[in-house]
């Protein structure tokens, strides 16, 4: 019994000798010739998942930056939208006030324009001005059909092809808020010869 009773045993199946740093006869006999196939077969398959990998990311990668791009593009048009929105319903009230600031002006021409009615003039005013109205109209001013609207027109004597149209009398002032007409200054014209500089 005691020959069949074997103890615990070692064996050493490294395959390079550690004392002489050889590698080993029985490492090389039993090796499958399969394997470096295989092993080929593993970097095959390790590439292709690469590949597949770096295509998979370029495409997200590709998505996501149309994603953002549209979401750009969305967000610029919703603020022009809400600064057009903006502008159009100060224009309409403002353009609601255009009778009361045409009687305030006649008030002051009449100078009725004092006590309580200049100080709530002025405080008109000064809102209409903070929300962008501007007037514009003035003797001088070279005609405009696109802000004017002439009702009368004359010509100075002797004037020729050459003339230039000029704003002779402001009957009523135009206004406008941010680049838009709202409504144009009504006035008289004349046919002048331009002025010699």
């Amino acid at each position: 019994m005691a020959d069949h009773e074997e103890g615990f045993v070692f064996r050493d199946n490294r395959k390079v000798d550690p004392e002489t740093g050889e590698v080993r006869a029985h490492a090389t006999e039993g090796a499958d010739q399969s394997a470096p196939s295989d092993g080929l077969a593993d970097a095959n398959g390790i590439d292709e998942a690469a590949a597949f990998t770096e295509f998979a990311m370029a495409e997200l990668t590709a998505d996501l930056q149309r994603v953002q791009a549209e979401y750009a593009n969305y967000r610029k048009r919703v603020e022009r939208d809400r600064s057009l929105a903006r502008d159009h319903a100060i224009a309409d009230v403002l353009l609601a006030l255009l009778p009361i600031l045409d009687d305030m002006q006649r008030a002051r021409e009449h100078n009725e324009f004092v006590g309580a009615l200049k100080a709530m003039g002025e405080a008109v005013d000064s809102v209409a001005t903070r929300f962008g109205l501007e007037t514009y109209g003035v003797i001088g001013d070279v005609f405009d059909p696109a802000i004017h609207e002439a009702l009368t027109h004359t010509v100075e004597d002797g004037v020729g092809a050459d003339a230039v149209t000029i704003v002779e009398n402001v009957y009523q002032v135009g206004f406008r808020h941010a680049g838009r007409v709202l409504r144009p200054a009504r006035v008289g014209v004349q046919d002048r010869a331009p002025q010699a500089e």
